[in-house]
């Protein structure tokens, strides 16, 4: 089988490249210029900016497990207060209906097992709050009489 001066230049070049890259290799471990893992490791400070320096482990800061919630804060009880609206809507047949707070715009959903029965629009009632599925519900409603 006879190789082509093609296949032969080839051949030469690729010899070549191997020997340069070698002498490369041989080079880098000779000088030492390759970085040592210790040079590659970085720290984070107490501030989250990135180091070069180890912390201090003087300066470490003691975390009670106590301290620390996961979740929201508890609500704290709020006093019940009574508000004052008027029956804007109320729908015998399903027994539900809404009721708007007089000082301010607000509206409120309530059923009719929290209210009297004899409850119509129209009706000034006051009433208490309370959180419900999908927002405040008025309970514990109580017909005012004419004024």
């Amino acid at each position: 089988m006879a190789i082509s001066y093609n296949k032969k230049e080839l051949e030469k070049k690729k010899q070549s490249k191997k020997l340069e890259k070698l002498k490369r290799k041989e080079e880098r471990k000779s000088t030492g210029s390759s970085t040592s893992f210790d040079d590659m490791i970085a720290y984070v400070d107490e501030n989250g900016n990135i180091t070069t320096t180890p912390p201090d482990p003087q300066k470490k800061q003691k975390v009670d497990l106590a301290d620390i919630s996961v979740s929201t804060p508890k609500k704290e009880e709020q006093e019940e207060t009574t508000l004052k609206g008027r029956v804007e809507h109320f729908n015998t047949d399903k027994g539900y209906g809404f009721i708007k707070d007089i000082s301010s715009t607000d509206k409120y959903f309530f059923h009719i097992s929290n209210a009297p029965v004899s409850i119509a629009e129209g009706n000034i009632v006051t009433f208490e709050t309370e959180r419900g599925q999908k927002g405040m519900n008025a309970i514990n409603i109580i017909q005012v009489k004419d004024e």
